[in-house]
């Protein structure tokens, strides 16, 4: 008899199974929380057992910190890609803040994993923020600099000043919904951040 009919899962492929137990530690870290769940919480949740689990993931912290991975990967291959697809700056900043909203209106659970964790202290899990925002602040600064007549250090600098902004008020915005709707909320903080961006742009012209 095969797994499925003893009410089990059936097998999946390595890379299926390893994202299937990575969505479920997700759901299990954010309703509980990093400290408040367990290995056997998440191997029942994804119906499978411990050894499969250890298989994929040698323990929870390693669990946790592919998942951190995974998700900043993911919003700065956005970020990337939106700064890339246009040579218009204003189109730029309108697209990267559609990033940062889309990412906490479509991955609720991910962005609380990302942005309120209970590890964010922890100096291996800081030290892969800072090397997501820095990465992405750089990015933005290889366009903003020479185009504002900024040092790089000054354009990294405001480049993460502009990403910290967008975090923020994404988070903001996602947990209070007297704020209304997304475009408008994108809106007002787009005019803020081309606002200060513009005004550079002047001084340097």
């Amino acid at each position: 008899m095969n797994e499925s009919r003893r009410g089990r899962p059936a097998r999946l492929p390595r890379e299926a199974r390893r994202r299937q137990l990575l969505e479920t530690a997700l759901s299990v870290f954010s309703c509980n929380g990093y400290h408040g769940s367990s290995m056997d919480d998440i191997a029942d949740a994804a119906q499978v057992s411990k050894p499969v689990l250890y298989q994929h993931f040698p323990g929870k912290r390693e669990l946790y910190l592919a998942l951190v991975d995974f998700y900043l990967h993911e919003l700065s291959t956005g970020l990337v890609a939106a700064l890339r697809a246009s040579e218009v700056n204003r189109r730029r900043v309108e697209s990267m803040l559609d990033v940062y909203f889309g990412f906490v209106e479509a991955n609720p659970e991910a962005h609380r994993l990302v942005f309120e964790s209970d590890l964010l202290a922890d100096p291996e899990v800081s030290e892969r923020f800072e090397n997501f925002h820095l990465a992405v602040a750089e990015a933005i600064a290889r366009v903003l600099g020479p185009n504002a007549g900024l040092s790089h250090p000054h354009a990294v600098l405001v480049s993460r000043s502009l990403t910290g902004m967008a975090q923020t008020a994404a988070m903001h915005w996602i947990r209070n919904p007297a704020t209304g709707g997304r475009a408008e909320a994108q809106r007002q903080i787009f005019r803020l951040a081309w606002g200060g961006i513009s005004v550079i742009d002047e001084d340097w012209e």
